[in-house]
């Protein structure tokens, strides 16, 4: 991707012969008989919070999206390649000499094309844009250990912050409760439509967000309120899980336990903790916590993984860095913002993230903090997969999202030039066919 800078006045130049072909506007149509013209479907209409406007069409329309590179992350990247999306999936995809796009079909046209970005973790949709009482529901303070906690439940698809993401490419985003307390509850895996919770949920229960370390601690002299008391009482509740899943296999009439039920899928392996933890000597009290238990564990933030890449690989565990840009304090004082390429390095896989904000907005642009990665040695290539095809890995979505396959959703991301450029613009998003942001200033 790196050849992308070099591309730049290519694809400019490229662009202003297909606005001045086409009539501006950067909207095109493949060539039409007037009986194609008079059957082309009408672009969706989205309105301002985020929602498909009652104009917009009944399914998804068919149209082609052309690149001037097209990554598609199964492959090669492709010069002059072209995506055609046909309800709401994707129908075809190559370069434009290798796929037949029928007369009349609406065109859309951009220098760089990616898979829609995937936001690994993030709290956007609990943690509002007004930052008052009301729109903070991604962490509750009334008790430690509290699993049953659904994102689902707590969603607010229509924040501004998600179409406010959607504008930068973000097609994705894991999202629920954050870091802040011991067992904060659970994540779920959302598209950035902006219409509702149940409308646009990929997977209701993605993992359970645990924290770690001093984020983790209780004030006012509750538990828990030292590391070891941490660690404690979460090998205690998901040993009364163990115990409760064993009773009800035996007898499943015994009563339900929201708590223990939820933490029983991480047993079973059907979710993964996701374990917000910093500090090296935490990190080890993860990784030992999964190892006793049997759990898949992700850890998030791991601001000191580089002093433990050996024992993070052999665990065969998924990283969340954290953001490039978080700020080097508190636990973080010894991160770095190299931490992405030195996972790379030494073999370990992992996604980028948003994360977590303490402050406004609350809700970062993980386009953005790729790009630092990549300044500090990640390869351009490296980060465009860890926001797309890996991230989709990690959630166990890659059947869906994730890289421009034929079958799989229409879910992509338009750029006028090299996307881990600060001066480069999103110009354009589809998710599941529907195009948000066309000749609309973001």
């Amino acid at each position: 991707m790196r050849a992308l800078l070099r591309l730049a006045p290519l694809a400019a130049a490229w662009l202003a012969a297909c606005e001045a072909l086409h009539g501006g506007g950067g909207v095109a149509t493949a060539p039409q008989t007037p009986a194609a013209s008079a059957a082309a479907p009408a672009p969706a209409v989205v309105t301002p919070t985020g929602g498909v406007g009652a104009t917009a069409p009944a399914s998804p329309p068919t149209f082609a999206v052309f690149a001037a590179e097209l990554w598609t992350m199964a492959g090669a990247p492709i010069r002059d390649g072209v995506v055609l999306v046909r309800d709401g999936k994707i129908a075809a995809v190559g370069p434009v000499a290798d796929v037949d796009v029928p007369d009349g079909t609406p065109a859309r046209r951009a220098a760089v094309v990616t898979p829609g970005l995937i936001d690994a973790h993030a709290t956007v949709g609990l943690s509002g844009v007004l930052n008052v009482p009301h729109d903070q529901d991604m962490l509750e303070r009334s008790a430690p250990v509290q699993p049953e906690l659904r994102a689902l439940d707590a969603y607010n698809a229509r924040d501004p912050l998600v179409g406010w993401l959607r504008g930068f490419g973000v097609t994705t985003a894991h999202t629920g409760h954050g870091p802040g307390a011991l067992v904060a509850g659970q994540t779920m895996v959302v598209k950035l439509h902006g219409r509702s919770a149940d409308a646009d949920v990929v997977k209701s229960l993605a993992m359970l967000a645990v924290t770690l370390g001093e984020g983790g601690r209780s004030a006012g002299n509750k538990s828990p309120g030292t590391r070891a008391k941490s660690v404690a009482m979460l090998r205690e509740h998901l040993q009364k899980a163990r115990e409760h899943a064993q009773k009800r296999a035996k007898d499943p009439n015994a009563p339900v336990d929201l708590a223990l039920d939820a933490a029983a899928k991480a047993l079973d392996r059907e979710v993964p903790l996701l374990v917000t933890a910093h500090r090296a000597l935490d990190l080890q009290s993860a990784l030992r916590v999964g190892k006793e238990f049997g759990v898949d564990v992700v850890l998030d933030g791991a601001a000191e993984a580089y002093e433990l890449l050996p024992e993070i690989q052999a665990a065969g565990c998924w990283v969340l860095p954290h953001p490039a840009m978080a700020r080097a304090s508190g636990e973080l004082k010894n991160g770095t913002m190299a931490l992405p390429k030195l996972l790379a390095t030494a073999g370990v896989p992992f996604a980028l993230q948003s994360g977590y904000e303490a402050y406004v907005p609350k809700t970062r642009v993980v386009l953005f903090e790729a790009g630092v990665a990549v300044g500090r040695g990640l390869s351009p290539e490296q980060a465009l997969r860890a926001l797309t095809v890996d991230a989709a890995r990690l959630l166990r979505i890659d059947d869906r999202v994730g890289s421009l396959v034929v079958g799989k959703d229409a879910d992509l991301a338009l750029f006028d030039g090299d996307p881990f450029e600060y001066t480069t613009h999103c110009v354009g998003t589809v998710i599941d066919g529907l195009q948000y942001g066309v000749g609309a200033p973001r």
